[in-house]
Formats: C-alpha cells, structure tokens, sequence
C-alpha cells in the first residue's frame, strides 16, 4: 500500500510539474515557472485564488485537462493514505481474531485429550 502511495505522489508531482510548466509555456499571462506552479495546483486542487488565472482560450482549455487529472491524481493520494490506515486497524484486528482461534484451538486440543484420557481409563478400568 505504501507504494502505491508513493506512486500516486510521484504521478501528482509529475501532473502539477507538467501544467505548470504547460502553463507557463502556453499562456503569456504567466510570466515564471513558479507562477505557472501555482496556477497549475490552485486549478488541479479546484480552490482557484483568481491570483494567477489563464487568459488564453488554449489556456483555459489546458486548465480543464489540468482540473481533471488533478481531481483524478489527487483522489488517488487521498484513497491510498486511506487505505494505509484502514489497513493498519485491519491488521490489528486480524492478529486479535487469531489470537482469539489459537486460544480457542488451544482449549479445544486440551478439552480432546481430557476426554480421550477418561475414555482411555473407563475402557481399561476392570468391571467391578
């Protein structure tokens, strides 16, 4: 699961690099790569300051593109930290239930050879 942590950051970093260098590139509004940065996460993530905008008609078609690979990336490293956690308390509690079933076999095991022993001794006990 980690992994795909890592991986869903890596495709976040390399999508938010890639429109802010897009933006950058395509829109003469944008005038540094930092501002391009900007613009490219402040669209990815959907808040929008209105700081830096497009104002190309290519630029405003690039930030759609950009909305949504960044809701679908961002959705990803979202649900893979979820999945961490919720992974960690269902180890948690699949250790408990197994502890639990050794437990259990353990007094089974023990309840087994109680009861073959007093078979064993009723069988091999001379009949008065």
């Amino acid at each position: 699961m980690r992994r795909g942590l890592f991986y869903s950051l890596a495709l976040a970093l390399a999508i938010l690099g890639l429109g802010g260098a897009g933006f950058w590139v395509i829109d003469p509004a944008v005038p540094t790569l930092a501002d391009g940065l900007w613009l490219a996460f402040t669209t990815a993530a959907t808040v929008g300051y209105g700081d830096v905008v497009p104002s190309t008609h290519l630029s405003r078609f690039f930030s759609v593109v950009v909305v949504l690979l960044g809701l679908a990336v961002l959705s990803l490293v979202t649900a893979s930290l979820a999945a961490i956690f919720v992974e960690q308390e269902v180890d948690a509690e699949e250790r408990d239930i197994e502890k639990d079933l050794m437990r259990e076999l353990r007094t089974l095991r023990e309840e087994v050879h109680a009861l073959r022993d007093g078979l064993r001794d009723q069988l091999h006990r001379p009949n008065t």
